[in-house]
């Protein structure tokens, strides 16, 4: 389960997921996001799905861990090969500031989030009040996907430029993404003052994979409650 009630913002996060599948329709194809506010909306599309009110839907997860969370509540999926247009797509986020700018990749999933919301028709995102920051950095460090080869350049390039630049580990060992590459993580201490000066720097490294800043894409944002939410586009 991706949480309890009893606890106020898992509350407010299943608040803003379920009011988000309201705007899933039969026939559509959806994206189905990453991490714990994404997977009450997993569990929402299947409860509809088995209650008869979603038919013919077919799910695209953004991780591994979507795909099982999908499988266990009986979600329909598919391929981006077999749908490369996908309708709809419900996602979590670390943080958004006030211009629609996001932070995601916490979870570990932000390659495969970022390539589904790009092939999105509507991408919506389901927060709770916390997420919402006055800039991208605030709270949550920025996560940098890499490949295994030369790793330790990009952290020593992050420190240079300002950050506090950790290889992120599971356990003792590097954590790996789904696609088999390593994360750091990079914290600027007074948050990040040029997100897409930033992100180009980084994507212009080679080794660098993609960056957890989800720039110029148009997202729908519902923020959830404990008892009631509002949803600002």
């Amino acid at each position: 389960m991706a949480g309890t009630v009893s606890d106020p913002r898992a509350a407010a996060k299943r608040d803003a997921a379920v009011r988000a599948v309201d705007a899933v329709r039969s026939g559509n194809v959806v994206g189905l996001g990453t991490g714990s506010t994404a997977a009450f909306a997993i569990e929402e599309i299947g409860r509809r799905v088995a209650a008869g009110l979603l038919r013919d839907i077919a799910g695209i997860p953004t991780s591994n861990a979507s795909h099982r969370l999908a499988l266990e509540w009986n979600v329909p999926l598919t391929t981006l090969e077999r749908h490369p247009k996908v309708d709809v797509t419900i996602d979590g986020a670390d943080e958004i500031d006030p211009v629609g700018r996001v932070l995601k990749g916490g979870g570990g999933a932000l390659l495969r989030e970022k390539i589904v919301a790009t092939r999105s028709a509507r991408w919506i995102l389901v927060i709770d009040q916390g997420k919402l920051v006055p800039h991208l950095g605030a709270r949550y460090p920025l996560p940098v996907e890499v490949v295994t080869f030369g790793w330790q350049a990009h952290v020593e390039a992050l420190i240079a430029m300002g950050a506090q630049a950790v290889l992120r580990r599971s356990g003792e060992h590097p954590y790996v993404t789904d696609e088999g590459h390593y994360l750091i993580d990079a914290r600027f201490p007074n948050g990040i003052a040029e997100p897409e000066a930033l992100h180009h720097e980084l994507r212009a490294r080679p080794g660098v994979v993609d960056t957890g800043l989800f720039l110029g894409l148009s997202s729908e944002i519902v923020v959830g409650a404990e008892s009631r939410g509002s949803v600002l586009l």
